[in-house]
């Protein structure tokens, strides 16, 4: 990881876990706080901007609540994470002023990133604090969100975060010192990997089941924010946060997993529909559609085999192969009953079903951002890597 040196990235965004910075019975880890904080202000001074995501309220809150270890109802965690964030955003505030940098606290909600105005509204917020030359501390917004509103895990949030603002770099810490072939504590000869190309169903086998409880929060959510990241174009770094001066043992080449950016990465408005993190429904197509879309062609109704979810106009849905697995995401063009109705059909059929003039497509390629590509396409899916 030598060669993958922190100080050659323009914009870099770490995200920081709860266990590494709070100690359930300690409280905040203040000296490694302050070992982080100092290697901000080194990459600060050397020209970079920093962006942080900080899990940590809720921890931090129920230790300054007494709350103990045991199960929180959801006003509980609610309530210490409302302290928890005041205490959190002043340890940021001293941690880093002490190097010279001023903080600024941002709270967000999934719909703060989700919701086009509201995400270029945050991302003004963010890119302002940068250039008034303030490390954005972000985080979400626990007080409010519940499961059903909720990011789950902060490593998708700080990829999130990351590409909205075209970061050039995204680092996890994590208490893991990065990817290796199988979970290391649960099989000894798995192996380390130093870098990762592309993001493939290989690698992402190495984490488990996606559902599963174990990797909740754990390997399967750090690839999955490795897509998100990649895809923009942003670089990814996995490294162990439990010792002191994290970032500065990148520097110094101690072990870490690099994920390489895509050499095609999505831009702009695009960048907003692949990052977005829960789709409002699922659209099954088959193969000829699978090659229109691979050769950047719209999804027209004709090649729609299955509609499901309950989305409206304008959501943003997946499009998934015969074999279940998802090749695109889009902003789809017509609402979930009428999506329904003409699926399957020829586009010169849709008026006589509907009864209105309506749109060709059901997906414009404007809107829509093809996630895997053709070389991934299996042959269990009836297309070939030529599209």
């Amino acid at each position: 990881m030598a060669a993958q040196s922190l100080r050659k990235y323009r914009r870099i965004t770490v995200k920081i876990g709860s266990a590494l910075l709070v100690d359930r019975t300690m409280g905040l880890k203040r000296d490694w706080l302050a070992s982080l904080a100092d290697d901000i202000a080194v990459l600060a001074k050397g020209g970079a901007e920093i962006l942080v995501v900080s899990s940590g309220a809720i921890a931090l809150g129920r230790t300054i609540l007494g709350l103990g270890k045991r199960a929180l109802k959801l006003e509980e965690s609610q309530a210490a994470a409302a302290v928890g964030q005041i205490a959190l955003a002043g340890a940021w505030s001293d941690a880093l002023g002490k190097g010279g940098l001023k903080s600024g606290q941002i709270l967000l909600t999934l719909g703060d990133t989700e919701e086009r105005r509201r995400y270029l509204n945050a991302r003004a917020t963010i890119s302002t604090l940068l250039k008034m030359k303030a490390v954005p501390v972000i985080n979400e917004n626990d007080t409010v969100a519940t499961s059903e509103i909720r990011y789950g895990d902060n490593d998708r949030l700080a990829a999130r975060v990351a590409t909205m603002m075209s970061a050039d770099l995204l680092v996890l810490l994590s208490d893991i010192d990065g990817l290796y072939t199988a979970p290391p504590a649960r099989d000894p000869a798995a192996k380390f990997i130093p870098v990762v190309d592309r993001i493939t169903p290989e690698i992402e086998a190495m984490a488990g089941a996606a559902a599963s409880e174990l990797s909740r929060g754990g390997m399967r959510t750090k690839l999955d924010a490795g897509k998100i990241a990649t895809a923009a174009g942003t670089a990814m770094i996995i490294t162990s946060g439990t010792r002191l001066s994290p970032l500065m043992a990148i520097e110094r080449g101690e072990r870490a997993t690099f994920f390489r950016p895509s050499a095609n990465p999505v831009k702009g408005y695009k960048t907003w529909i692949a990052g977005q993190l829960e789709p409002a429904g699922r659209l099954t197509v088959d193969a000829g559609a699978i090659g229109a879309l691979l050769s950047g062609k719209s999804l027209l109704p004709a090649g729609v085999k299955l509609v499901s979810g309950n989305f409206s106009r304008g959501d943003t849905v997946a499009i998934l192969s015969p074999e279940g697995r998802e090749i695109a995401r889009g902003l789809v063009a017509y609402d979930a009953a009428d999506a329904v109705r003409i699926a399957g059909l020829k586009t010169a059929e849709i008026e006589t079903v509907l009864g209105y003039e309506a749109r060709s497509a059901m997906i414009h390629r404007d809107d829509l951002v093809v996630s895997r590509p053709a070389d991934q396409v299996w042959a269990g899916d009836q297309v070939t890597s030529g599209g």
